[in-house]
């Protein structure tokens, strides 16, 4: 059982559908086949909210839901009181070797269930108001307490409590412009003023070395603020495979130490989970590129997947058959009736025979590869619902024709189909 969706929930979650995108909140709504992990992922991120710490990889193939199950995570998380962090790797403009980079986009996806990114500034002040009162009542220096609440960081990445000091001094001086760059500096941003970072007693910007001291700190900050802790994604990671190999060395490296540091305790309260296709962690231009790397997250995965173990290092997304994909559609229809005038007639109207024929279709039109479908077909049933539901005397059995043409295709799908695959309306 899903849990009851409000109606601004409802109309966010059927607009990015009709876009062709995966919704950023209520995923439960569209979940299916997640209910296996729900249990131990749950037990995970309790134990990372009690000061642990967890790295999860999740493989599967193009349309097997990767992206989706992350936000589905993310979702959960930010329910139980996790900050959340969303990045895409690609080659260009988040290399994965270039951990700076990561950081950045990280604070600038920061998010929880009540801000939306980036969210550093207020829970930054959300901290700093916590650290006062806690001072006030304790009856020690705010200076002192900071000084003692980022001991652990400032062994790290010494800058990092000096700017927050300062960035409390700004605000203290009503100096606006000059805490807002201290945050945008404080979140990796590039090209703060030279001026603002004198007076901050700080020198240049974030590199690689400190990426990781700065990710520590706002762990820190985080838990001190009241936050369970933070679930960071790296999605698509396969990408790392088509940079040149000294790129691609580096960036295994960097996943690698990424991995050690989390189990060695040096990130309380972090939950990281990277998303990959199997090729990444089974080829040759993958992980099994550095062997540390490809033992640290070998799972088997030569049972029959009914068998799978949620608690190792990998989990593996089978993806979507015909019998998901209906149930996916009777989930979409069922969001959609609710709370309209004419729920009843759209349900009667688009009803499990016409789910099952028209899931059917859209597979046959992508060359019968259902695994690729399920965007396009839920893109397509939203907009037979709409219809009904806008016109009373439309019958979709007769009235609607399937055709999927090239431009509403994205790349990923286009490279998961040869040209011999199928024949797309032009």
């Amino acid at each position: 059982m899903t849990a009851p969706v409000s109606p601004r929930r409802r109309r966010e979650i059927l607009d990015a559908l009709r876009r062709g995108t995966v919704p950023a909140n209520g995923l439960d709504q569209l979940a299916v086949g997640l209910g296996k992990f729900e249990t131990e992922l749950d037990a995970e991120l309790g134990v990372v909210a009690g000061g642990g710490a967890m790295f999860k990889a999740v493989r599967g193939d193009y349309g097997s839901g990767k992206t989706f199950f992350a936000r589905w995570l993310a979702d959960r998380a930010m329910k139980r009181g996790f900050a959340v962090a969303e990045v895409q790797i690609n080659e260009i403009d988040t290399p994965l070797h270039k951990l700076e980079t990561v950081y950045r986009r990280s604070i600038e996806s920061l998010r929880t269930a009540s801000i939306h990114p980036s969210a550093l500034r207020p829970i930054l002040d959300a901290w700093l108001f916590t650290v006062e009162d806690d001072a006030a009542q304790q009856g020690v220096g705010v200076e002192e307490l900071l000084e003692r609440r980022l001991a652990d960081v400032a062994a790290r990445a010494p800058v990092f409590p000096m700017a927050i000091r300062a960035y409390r001094r700004m605000v203290e001086e009503d100096d606006h412009d000059g805490a807002d760059a201290l945050v945008a500096w404080l979140g990796g941003q590039l090209h703060v003023a030279a001026s603002v970072k004198r007076r901050a007693g700080i020198k240049g910007d974030l590199d690689h070395f400190l990426a990781l001291g700065f990710l520590r700190g706002l762990l820190a900050v985080l838990a001190d603020a009241g936050n369970a802790g933070l679930l960071l994604v790296l999605d698509e990671v396969e990408t790392l495979q088509r940079v040149r190999s000294d790129a691609r060395a580096k960036a295994l490296n960097a996943l690698r130490q990424l991995i050690d540091e989390i189990h060695d305790g040096h990130f309380p309260g972090l939950y990281m989970l990277i998303t990959g296709t199997p090729a990444f962690f089974e080829g040759r231009q993958g992980i099994k590129l550095l062997p540390p790397l490809a033992d640290r997250l070998h799972t088997d995965f030569s049972r029959d997947p009914r068998f799978d173990n949620p608690r190792a290092p990998q989990l593996r997304l089978t993806g979507f058959d015909l019998d998901r994909l209906v149930e996916l559609g009777g989930r979409v229809r069922e969001l959609f009736f609710t709370g309209i005038d004419a729920g009843d007639r759209v349900r009667s109207t688009v009803d499990d025979e016409f789910l099952r024929r028209f899931a059917s279709a859209v597979a046959g039109n992508l060359g019968g590869r259902v695994g690729i479908a399920p965007r396009l077909f839920l893109r397509k049933l939203v907009d037979v619902l709409d219809v009904v539901e806008l016109h009373p005397d439309f019958d979709p059995y007769t009235d609607y024709e399937i055709k999927i043409a090239t431009t509403e295709l994205s790349d990923a799908e286009r490279e998961a189909l040869s040209a011999d695959d199928i024949e797309l309306d032009l």
